[in-house]
């Protein structure tokens, strides 16, 4: 139990005996008492005045008087007006740190047979470019809601849907035909998914340079110039040749995703995220274009004269969506919902939840509406986890205009200034330690920086600033549990089981409570699908930890009580520390 679960079913005692009102202790939440006041928890008494009679200052001088004499964990109280500050018994947190000592996964839960089953989707990325900036912070958030999920004892399936057919994959196809001269990713001495992006960016160049051409010579605007582009029709030409199966454009279409997803695994292991089952649009788009032409049957949705195939959702507050194009093609919401059904037959899916930026919101209240309409008792049930576009210092970024920032070039970015900036701190590592430790403390900058913020926030993603040892950054969380296993390593180690008898001064006790929150934080990341939570919390408890470490010995300590006190609860720290960030998925170096 916690120490603030324990107050707050005291206190429900207290009123109840005092008070003779049954109060539920769930809503009494204590709040850390304010600096400037003695006390370590605080209790509002305002809303017991109702049941006391009395006026707040009696009201919380009577419940504190209670609480000392029952609660062995209450030392002492105060009360200002209608506020009552409790400190806590230092025999408490010397019982709290043998307790959360002796737990090697405290904090964490683990699932069991009848978990709840949660699937999480993310990453979700085109097969006619690489992962790039966008792609990170979707990957980073599913992975790290996927653990968080984990910790909280669901059991959770990981996947991933990969958007390999359409008109976006037909470019680069077209292009790769066009212009390519038989280009592969060997003799071209690239990644296959940076080679099909170059081809997607050749498609575009050309395309606008006829559609230009077009506007000028034939005094059209721009609308019709573009329906008008020949290489636009050809490559609709294509994505109807292959939807009918034709034996020439599958093969290309299979030689260019095999380079790509080559290429996205590469970029998924050195990232650190992956996948517990990975579906492809090609197999789900047809049970969605049947589920579809089923609900033409049942009058869900209604064919137009030139074919094409749409749903009315005005009734619902929204609009008409289109769902099968007047050449009999799929569209997005066609293949969402085909998966939809695939992994509820694959799965007892509990939960679904989808990893998907903010500009999609529409999208998914459109998915909730219709698939609650086919007939699926989950549609109302799935989750649009939405969040926020990150962007750079230098503005937004365009895959077709070739100025996105590559998730590869991005991660090595980040490692070689890891690198450069660590120089002197690697000088007495080894060059292959120096190499991994960079590795990690890069990706780890990386990845707390895009994790700290609310996911719901657009965000600025500066790299220079995330790779700063100081601050709310990753290298410095880092660099407290490095410093924290020095310290381990030169007292010779530390018997977790041991249990020093020294009572915590007040800034230990102020460390172990910090601890001891961290069960609470990890649920309520959990019922948020907020990373964030846990990123600020290690960021709270490494800047509480060093400042008890720039104020008091460890290692010179002469009582042999207090120094074994320290070094346990510097252990639980790291300890609590590795674990939290681990949920972000990132890696602890054990010397920096």
């Amino acid at each position: 139990m916690t120490i603030e679960s324990i107050i707050s079913g005291a206190v429900a005692k207290a009123i109840k005996e005092l008070y003779g009102a049954e109060i539920d202790a769930a809503s009494i939440v204590p709040q850390a008492t304010r600096k400037e006041f003695e006390g370590n928890l605080t209790i509002v008494v305002f809303p017991f005045l109702k049941a006391s009679h009395k006026s707040p200052e009696a009201t919380a001088t009577q419940i504190g008087d209670w609480l000392l004499a029952n609660e062995p964990a209450v030392a002492k109280f105060n009360v200002v007006k209608g506020f009552l500050n409790i400190s806590i018994n230092p025999a408490f947190w010397l019982d709290m740190l043998h307790e959360i000592a002796e737990d090697p996964h405290y904090g964490i839960q683990e699932p069991t047979e009848d978990s709840e089953l949660v699937m999480v989707e993310y990453s979700s990325p085109n097969t006619n470019k690489p992962l790039h900036l966008g792609h990170v912070r979707n990957n980073l958030l599913g992975y790290s809601l996927s653990r968080i999920l984990q910790a909280n004892g669901k059991k959770v399936v990981k996947t991933n849907i990969v958007n390999d057919r359409g008109i976006h994959i037909c470019k680069s196809m077209l292009a790769w035909q066009k212009w390519g001269n038989g280009a592969t990713p060997e003799s071209a001495g690239k990644k296959g998914d940076h080679l099909i992006g170059d081809f997607y960016v050749e498609f575009d160049k050309h395309y606008k340079a006829e559609v230009a051409e077009l506007m000028e010579k034939e005094n059209l605007t721009k609308e019709e110039a573009e329906a008008k582009s020949p290489l636009m029709l050809e490559a609709r030409e294509m994505l109807r040749k292959w939807e009918a199966g034709d034996e020439e454009v599958r093969n290309l279409w299979k030689t260019m995703n095999g380079w790509v997803y080559e290429g996205f695994d590469e970029t998924y292991k050195k990232m650190g995220v992956d996948f517990d089952k990975i579906y492809y649009e090609s197999d789900t788009y047809l049970e969605g274009k049947d589920l579809v032409l089923g609900g033409i049957e049942k009058g869900i949705m209604y064919r137009k004269d030139d074919g094409s195939v749409w749903a009315d959702l005005t009734p619902d507050g929204l609009d008409h969506k289109l769902l099968l194009r007047a050449d009999g093609t799929s569209v997005y919401m066609t293949q969402d919902i085909g998966t939809a059904k695939l992994r509820y037959q694959d799965y007892p899916i509990d939960k679904m939840i989808y990893v998907v930026g903010n500009e999609q919101n529409y999208h998914f209240q459109v998915l909730s509406l219709l698939l609650d309409k086919l007939g699926f008792k989950w549609g109302k049930d799935l989750t649009h986890f939405s969040y926020g576009m990150v962007e750079l210092p230098e503005g937004k970024m365009k895959s077709r205009e070739g100025t996105v920032v590559d998730a590869d070039d991005l991660m090595q970015q980040m490692i070689d200034s890891a690198r450069e900036t660590s120089a002197e701190r690697f000088a007495d590592m080894p060059a292959e330690e120096a190499a991994e430790v960079s590795r990690m403390v890069g990706l780890g900058a990386l990845k707390y920086f895009l994790l700290k913020v609310d996911p719901k926030k657009n965000m600025l993603f500066n790299p220079k600033e995330s790779i700063d040892f100081n601050g709310n950054t990753g290298p410095f969380l880092q660099y407290t549990y490095a410093r924290i296993q020095s310290v381990i390593r030169r007292a010779g180690g530390v018997d977790m089981d041991s249990k020093p008898a020294s009572e915590p001064n007040e800034k230990e006790a102020t460390l172990i409570q910090k601890v001891a929150d961290f069960p609470t934080v990890v649920k309520e990341a959990g019922r948020t699908y907020s990373p964030a939570l846990i990123a600020n919390y290690c960021y709270d408890l490494a800047k509480e930890y060093n400042q008890f470490y720039h104020d008091y010995s460890i290692l010179k300590e002469e009582d042999e009580q207090k120094r074994r006190l320290r070094l346990l609860l510097s252990a639980v720290v790291a300890r609590t520390l590795k674990e939290g960030v681990a949920l972000l998925g990132m890696e602890m170096p054990e010397r920096m």
